[in-house]
């Protein structure tokens, strides 16, 4: 049984196209990542990012929602929000008390004590201290 012909032709490269512009395109028309749960899993991959976020009582454009001076171009549409739970998760998330990360480490805070307990109020005695009158 004989082979399918196959082409002998040898591939060559198209300078004519922008490789630069070829990958903006691809990735613009690829989904984007959320890293909100909620509007990740409410996320509708055949409506626009506009309508979805349009839907879910959100803004594409903050400027034109909310324009800082009178300008003549309207404001964008109103719309009917179609899913009102995904802004209500938002400011019940929002709303949460923030963690206090402004500590220091425990190894930090174990030398800091160290340290005090050797020199008490004599920072001048402390090796930090003779370290930076070195220079």
């Amino acid at each position: 049984m004989p082979k399918a012909k196959q082409s002998k032709r040898k591939k060559k490269f198209d300078y004519s196209k922008n490789r630069k512009n070829l990958k903006r395109k691809f990735q613009k028309k690829s989904r984007p990542w959320i890293e909100d749960s909620h509007i990740r899993n409410a996320w509708d991959d055949s409506k626009s990012t506009a309508s979805n976020l349009l839907a879910m009582g959100l803004s594409s454009d903050p400027n034109r929602t909310l324009p800082v001076k009178k300008t003549r171009s309207a404001p964008q549409r109103a719309g009917i929000i179609t899913k009102p739970y995904i802004l209500n998760q938002l400011e019940e998330e929002a709303s949460l008390p923030e963690k206090d990360c402004k500590t220091l480490s425990s190894d930090l805070m174990e030398y800091v004590q160290y340290m005090v307990h050797q020199h008490k109020d004599d920072y001048k005695a402390s090796p930090c201290h003779a370290t930076r009158t070195r220079r």
